[in-house]
């Protein structure tokens, strides 16, 4: 098995990154770097790459003298990054359906158990494993721009996912369209996999719509 490591500057980024999209820090809340720096006992060098990175990832927002600040949710980028998502998404799950094996189809079956697990009882890991869950499905294409920009597309919808949910009903909803997914997935059924998985990207983006509206 091969061993990830990770910079000082990566593993500051996946924390903070975690933070934002767990909502530990608000929208439009200032990044104070001599805190966080004491906090996490490391150097601003570090620390300011891992911000410059969020910033690329679009979580944070920065100010002529005045720093980074947590980038607020706004109807416009759900809008553009949902959009996308429905350009890609459909497509790469209905190809990677037919070329998936047994371990890919129990990897995703696990990945849905995690997500409904955390829907009970831990809120906060909903955003992540949601993510998970629809990378499970999209992995076994083998196509590693095309995956690429799609996680990326999903960890931007992460905090909206936390918006979406926020509605009483919506999770029970989320989890049965999962399961039939994941089953439609599993049997090989690529165009109606692709048509389900549209719907489901295209509904959520309904639904954030109505609550920017409110």
């Amino acid at each position: 098995m091969a061993l990830v490591v990770q910079t000082l500057s990566e593993q500051i980024f996946t924390l903070v990154r975690d933070r934002i999209i767990a909502g530990h820090i608000p929208p439009d809340t200032p990044i104070r770097q001599d805190a966080l720096a004491a906090e996490l006992g490391v150097s601003k060098i570090p620390l300011r790459e891992a911000l410059a990175r969020l910033e690329q990832e679009c979580l944070l927002v920065s100010h002529a003298n005045r720093g980074f600040f947590v980038r607020p949710l706004s109807a416009e980028e759900a809008e553009e990054v949902y959009a996308l998502r429905l350009q890609l998404e459909p497509d790469a799950v209905s190809a990677a359906c037919k070329v998936a094996t047994q371990d890919d189809k129990a990897a995703a079956k696990l990945a849905l158990k995690a997500l409904d697990k955390a829907m009970v009882g831990n809120k906060e890991l909903v955003g992540s494993l949601n993510r998970a869950f629809h990378m499970s499905l999209v992995q076994p294409l083998g196509r590693p721009l095309t995956i690429q920009i799609i996680e990326r597309l999903n960890i931007m919808s992460e905090r909206y996912v936390r918006k979406h949910l926020e509605p009483a009903g919506r999770d029970d909803r989320a989890h049965k369209e999962h399961l039939a997914m994941l089953e439609l997935w599993s049997e090989g059924k690529a165009k109606a996999v692709a048509s389900m998985m549209h719907d489901h990207i295209a509904s959520t983006l309904e639904d954030l719509r109505r609550e920017f509206r409110n």
